[in-house]
């Protein structure tokens, strides 16, 4: 028996890799790493043991002030870019036993290179990061965390455009996608969102940008008012096929409609793919992406208090993560309790 865990399931830490030269963020890389550090410093704040990717340990330390440094663990290792939610490690429960499974990561599809993002698990699992024994080679299937979302009643929600998109694992049916995910992830019920997609996202849609499953049956999705907006015909046709959805007993989703942030555009004037569904929640605090748009921020952030009215909501600023077309829950990745050989101790 195998069970995916939610994001909201207690943790040890979570997950970052820090901009440097090699990385996509050198045309700004001391805006990036001061993105970053906002990002780190926000999480410590709240309490949250942040394990920190990086090239060296001695500079990367010099970033943060001896309070926040201590919390953080240091790891200097490869790595082509920062997006950790797709190359870090997928939990799950087999038999009441945690395992880490490491899957392979081709760059969404060989837009980029990821041969050192590819192996950064296998790394940190030889360096004795994570417990002993729980570390699973799964490299041999492509999938990658933004693009699969559970309930941690066994329903896993994903996308269609990217499970079965030709450059991983060759282009699988949605019976052959189905399989891989029950098979591998122990899901039970999978649906397949067949529409939704933002402009300037690179991952094919990944359901981190579009649509979150959160406790009581709530789904939270990004929705669009504007009728002149591109984005306005194919969110309102996932709107369409979300209501169709059913759980595992047959009953209809309480659908929750997150706002869409004003358009942001890069310096090319090619729109920024922002949403406020790539939020990451832990067991206490909610870390909601925020792009200096206080009207929306807001609502967004009230708005998932619906599924969440005993966390603390905390809004961290991303305006400078959204150029590189990705945003908080890409940056991140959480590592559950008892996935560390040892425990944080502050």
């Amino acid at each position: 028996m195998k069970e995916f865990l939610p994001e909201w399931t207690p943790i040890e830490g979570v997950l970052l890799s820090l901009p440097h030269e090699a990385t996509d963020w050198n045309y700004i890389l001391d805006e990036a790493i001061a993105q970053y550090k906002r990002i780190v410093e926000t999480m410590v704040d709240e309490g949250i043991h942040v394990v920190l990717l990086c090239p060296d340990r001695n500079e990367a330390e010099k970033i943060f002030d001896n309070n926040t440094s201590r919390r953080i663990t240091f790891i200097e290792i490869p790595y082509n870019d920062t997006w950790t939610r797709d190359y870090g490690p997928i939990t799950i429960l087999k038999h009441e036993e945690l395992r880490l499974l490491d899957f392979g990561f081709n760059g969404w599809g060989l837009k980029f290179a990821a041969d050192k993002d590819n192996l950064v698990n296998r790394h940190l699992n030889e360096k004795a990061f994570f417990s002993k024994g729980i570390y699973r080679n799964e490299t041999a299937f492509i999938l990658e965390g933004g693009s699969i979302d559970t309930d941690g009643r066994g329903t896993i929600l994903t996308t269609t455009r990217c499970l079965c998109s030709p450059n991983r694992n060759g282009g699988l049916t949605k019976i052959q996608a189905d399989a891989e995910l029950r098979q591998r992830l122990g899901a039970q019920h999978i649906l397949f969102l067949d529409y939704g997609e933002l402009a300037g996202d690179d991952t094919d849609s990944h359901i981190d940008t579009l649509a979150r499953m959160a406790p009581d049956n709530i789904i939270f999705f990004t929705g669009c008012r504007n009728v002149d907006d591109p984005h306005f015909e194919e969110l309102l046709k996932m709107r369409a096929q979300l209501s169709m959805f059913r759980n595992a007993e047959g009953e209809p989703y309480n659908l929750v409609e997150l706002p869409l942030p004003d358009p942001i555009y890069d310096e090319e004037g090619l729109r920024l793919p922002a949403t406020y569904a790539n939020y990451l929640v832990t067991e206490k605090v909610l870390f909601m992406p925020t792009y200096n748009q206080p009207q929306n921020d807001s609502l967004a952030m009230l708005t998932v208090k619906i599924a969440f009215p005993e966390h603390k909501v905390v809004g961290i600023d991303c305006t400078t993560l959204i150029k590189q077309h990705g945003s908080l829950h890409c940056a991140t990745m959480q590592l559950p309790l008892g996935t560390l050989r040892y425990a944080p101790d502050f």
